[in-house]
């Protein structure tokens, strides 16, 4: 059986070297972030041996963990608190979902040093009021007047955020114009020729597509380095100006999209996409409450991208500030186990999913519910052990490397 690091390797082909690099020395830092960016390796264990229970096809995430719900602001330019990442999203049985999102948790909480009884408490409630949400059929959205608690908090933070924020952090005045900051540590500066094609390219884009701001053009690009699992595809940050307001400008960015993690994994007929990037924004658009403003998706070079504004009111959850607060863990689990179930019924009954009578049926028996919980908390020391094995051998790796230079 190959070993951990020849897995992630052989997945990860054909991405852009330099950026593997960062995004295996990321990976490195502790297991959950090791988890976050090896999707693939659930799947691929999964389909040599799969104890799971049967469960009804349903749009899922397929990427489901603590750190892929968040903040943003919708199209009605409200701010949510909901599943904000569908890259890997794909028509699949819906457990697969809660499984990843159950091992998760066990995960997390082990690297963030919250005891493990707490984890089992919080998979449970997860499962728990997940399986009543289902149960009751009707999809639920969380935003300030809506939500409770730390999670209230949270979005009333995030919603004070201006634009202004983001572009001071991110851009630096030259002269008499704005530019994005080089310096800043996820910005990388582009050759020429590529740089002027896809200033073209977006402007184009703007003028044309009926999801682009009003009035905007593009004023600078860099590459842009963020996420864990995405490390290493294409993504791109515009500025762009207005052209009827002096002094006026927003940040946009394109992001590469492959198929999902699982495809290979899932033997279930997929809708046909005209792209990647449709599959992504469609099942987002179904999937979510409200979807984020500027939503879109378009092909340069080849590939496909989603296209969508940077947002300062995007944001994930910081678990460390509440590890030992058991009151404001309860809210946030809480919520999530109610916003994954929302999707599935949200989504219900749209090219191959099942009906909402059937998730119902699914929700209302909780005899799957310890199979589950046992996958996730035995499946979280499988990750520990990939995660260990996976440092070891990088670090033998560069050992390796360098003494070949010297």
């Amino acid at each position: 059986m190959r070993n951990c690091l020849t897995r992630i390797e052989a997945f990860n082909e054909g991405r852009i070297p330099e950026m593997l690099k960062v995004k295996y020395k990321l990976m490195q830092g502790d297991a959950f972030r090791f988890f976050r960016g090896t999707a693939h390796l659930f799947y691929e264990d999964l389909h040599g041996h799969n104890p799971l229970p049967h469960s009804p096809l349903s749009w899922i995430c397929g990427d489901l963990h603590l750190e892929n719900y968040g903040s943003f602001k919708g199209d009605n330019r409200l701010v949510y608190f909901d599943i904000n990442d569908f890259d890997d999203a794909m028509l699949a049985p819906a457990v697969l979902d809660i499984a990843r999102m159950v091992c998760s948790i066990f995960v997390a909480f082990d690297s963030l040093k919250i005891e493990e009884a707490k984890a089992l408490k919080m998979a449970q409630l997860f499962l728990k009021i997940y399986s009543e949400t289902l149960a009751k059929g009707k999809a639920y959205y969380i935003e300030p007047q809506t939500a409770k608690g730390i999670v209230y908090k949270f979005l009333e933070t995030v919603s004070k955020r201006k634009d202004k924020r983001i572009l001071r952090k991110r851009t630096v005045r030259r002269k008499d114009s704005l530019a994005i900051l080089l310096e800043h540590p996820r910005h990388f500066a582009l050759e020429p020729k590529l740089k002027t094609e896809l200033t073209a390219y977006l402007n184009d884009w703007l003028k044309h597509n009926s999801y682009s701001p009003y009035n905007f053009e593009v004023q600078d690009v860099a590459f842009r380095m963020a996420g864990t699992g995405s490390l290493g595809l294409k993504r791109y940050l515009f500025l762009l100006s207005s052209n009827n307001q002096d002094d006026k400008h927003m940040l946009m960015e394109m992001k590469q999209s492959i198929p999902p993690s699982a495809e290979k994994y899932i033997s279930v007929q997929q809708a046909q996409w005209e792209s990647e990037a449709q599959r992504v924004v469609n099942i987002q658009q179904r999937m979510q409450n409200i979807p984020p403003a500027l939503l879109s998706y378009g092909h340069f070079r080849n590939d496909s991208y989603l296209i969508q504004e940077m947002q300062p009111t995007k944001d994930s959850f910081d678990f460390k500030l509440v590890r030992d607060q058991y009151r404001d863990l309860y809210q946030i689990i809480n919520d999530m186990a109610i916003l994954t179930a929302s999707a599935q019924i949200r989504s219900s009954g749209w090219k191959g999913a099942a009906v909402v009578d059937e998730l119902s049926a699914f929700g209302e028996n909780k005899q799957w519910q310890d199979d589950v919980l046992n996958f996730g908390r035995n499946y979280s020391q499988a990750v520990k052990r990939d995660y260990v094995e996976f440092c070891t051998l990088s670090g033998m790796k560069k050992e390796k490397k360098a003494a070949v230079k010297v």
